[in-house]
């Protein structure tokens, strides 16, 4: 069954097929004939539908506000959608009368929900397959206790590939370890890290790798770049080009919770600045054999986690002299500046400039950090930003490009996006020539 968990859902004729089943269950569901069906039910049931869904409405984007930008407005309808349909599920069996009328409105039930889902996904490109929907991994995993310490024997030196000769053996794809990163000095309430390790890792000798930090966006979760951010593929891939050499990428929770934005500063929300530039790297140079020079070390994110690694690279260029700022936005928000200092800041304004990359890069020279912006070329909301920080960034010494791939605030240009730029990474970081 490899190839039905390797279906995209994103391309191809599946999203279509299941788009034009959701349709027929749509019709099959509003097609009762039954006169207390179409007079009492069918409005009751979509009435209901649209209230809960106003009602989401106005708590994420007016009241609770989670997120800094707001959701497309066809995310809600197709919640709307999805809910509408299951509804109308009993009113539609009671309709139906018979066992196998009941069957079909069950099945209709799921097709709508489906493709609900389905057109949801095609916003954010966040599960590519059939299989990564379904929480299937394509890669090995391997536990901590099993990498089996440092070995005696390392290759060393840059750049890394040209003293390197990979020993018999090597395998083909590398392993992913999930690790719990204490916060040791910062107190930061974080998840589970996931550990890319590359084929490389796996031998003795053993070549010291450079480290890649990766973050994820808001909402999201570490797990979010193994799934919709092919970290895997893209690292193996570039592995397979290198004699097995690729960045040993850690994934680091930078929010604590799958909705939570706490700014990645220090502040009451949490210590997440002090969690990315001391509690990480220490635990990553105490637990993995890796290249601890600063200048192998880089840190990446996208949307959320792009905003974050140029606050960390600003605020912290010693230990993040390398960035990738993917889809980040211009500046650290919670939606408004006034409500941004209020929760993070005390109020104060000064506070706030003294952390802001903005600010930073406008007062001081960075002539040792390098990065790369990059936004979809269909993102009218973070484009600008990303082109305003990029001139930033540029004028403040910085050895940075600025790279535009198709699409818009989505997967789609965080996964290619990575893959772009992993060549430039392995440059910078002296992993190759």
């Amino acid at each position: 069954m490899e190839w039905l968990s390797d279906l995209s859902v994103i391309s191809g004729p599946l999203p279509w097929i299941l788009t034009g089943l959701g349709a027929l269950g749509g019709v099959w569901l509003l097609a009762a004939r039954v006169p207390w069906f179409r007079r009492k039910a069918l409005p009751l049931c979509l009435a209901v539908a649209a209230v809960v869904t106003l009602a989401v409405y106005i708590a994420v984007e007016k009241i609770l506000r989670p997120f800094p930008d707001p959701i497309e407005i066809s995310i809600y309808v197709w919640i709307g959608v999805g809910l509408a349909a299951i509804l109308l599920l009993i009113p539609r069996i009671r309709a139906g009368r018979t066992a196998a009328s009941a069957a079909v409105s069950v099945l209709a039930v799921i097709a709508v929900v489906l493709a609900s889902a389905t057109q949801i996904n095609l916003v954010f490109d966040a599960y590519p397959t059939v299989g990564t929907a379904f929480g299937d991994e394509p890669f090995d995993r391997v536990d901590l206790h099993d990498l089996g310490g440092v070995t005696e024997r390392v290759v060393t030196g840059t750049p890394l590939d040209a003293l390197w000769t990979p020993p018999p053996g090597m395998g083909d794809e590398g392993r992913v370890l999930t690790a719990h990163i204490p916060a040791t000095q910062s107190n930061f309430t974080a998840r589970d890290a996931e550990i890319y390790l590359p084929p490389a890792y796996f031998t003795n000798p053993r070549p010291l790798l450079p480290v890649l930090v990766l973050l994820a966006g808001q909402p999201g979760a570490p797990e979010d770049w193994l799934a919709g951010g092919k970290l895997t593929s893209t690292m193996d891939a570039f592995a397979a080009e290198h004699e097995g050499l690729a960045p040993v990428v850690v994934v680091a929770d930078a929010t604590g919770s799958q909705i939570a934005n706490p700014l990645c500063v220090d502040s009451p929300m949490g210590n997440v600045a002090t969690y990315l530039a001391k509690d990480v790297p220490a635990w990553v140079a105490s637990n993995l054999q890796v290249n601890r020079d600063p200048r192998a070390w880089a840190i990446g994110g996208l949307s959320y986690g792009g905003t974050c690694s140029l606050q960390m690279a600003t605020n912290y260029p010693e230990v993040y002299p390398t960035f990738l700022d993917i889809s980040g936005q211009e500046e650290p928000t919670l939606g408004d500046r006034q409500r941004t200092l209020d929760a993070a800041f005390g109020g104060s304004e000064s506070a706030f400039e003294k952390v802001n990359p903005l600010d930073l890069m406008a007062t001081k020279k960075y002539p040792d950090s390098a990065g790369v912006f990059v936004v979809g070329s269909d993102d009218a909301d973070y484009r600008p930003g990303a082109q305003k920080v990029f001139q930033a960034a540029k004028d403040a010494g910085m050895d940075v490009q600025y790279l535009e791939v198709p699409g818009g605030h989505s997967f789609a240009v965080w996964s290619a996006g990575l893959e772009k730029e992993t060549p430039w990474l392995a440059q910078r970081l002296r992993l190759i020539r």
